[in-house]
């Protein structure tokens, strides 16, 4: 596969609380183990694909002023209402995007990293 993203990471604090963010908000199943001393909760996907973890550890620093990433969702609406409840908040949006691109909306998660979801159309 040759895609420009082939890894993402998610730094969280709290992994249990992570976890649990991110199965309430994107209904997301995870593989957990740890690699180097590093905490991992890995996304589930199918291969090919582009793939990612939730780490914790010592280098590992949440931070709403990084890097974005986009994570698909095919209800943002059901996704973003799901936000606070699990412990996050909307940031912007939800903003429809020209060209048929989709919907977009920036969230902070339960450990404060600034998420973006993206809803193609």
């Amino acid at each position: 596969m040759s895609t420009l993203i082939n890894w993402f990471e998610i730094p969280v604090t709290d992994m249990a609380r992570a976890v649990a963010f991110y199965q309430r908000v994107l209904n997301a199943e995870f593989r957990r183990e740890t690699i180097a001393g590093v905490e991992n909760a890995v996304f589930s996907y199918n291969q090919p694909a582009t793939g990612g973890s939730l780490v914790k550890g010592e280098r590992f620093v949440p931070s709403e002023t990084g890097a974005v990433i986009y994570l698909y969702t095919p209800d943002i609406v059901k996704a973003l209402q799901q936000v606070e409840v699990a412990g996050g908040r909307l940031d912007f949006g939800p903003q429809v995007l020209p060209y048929d691109i989709g919907t977009i909306a920036l969230m902070i998660d339960s450990e404060g990293n600034r998420i973006g979801l993206h809803q193609p159309v």
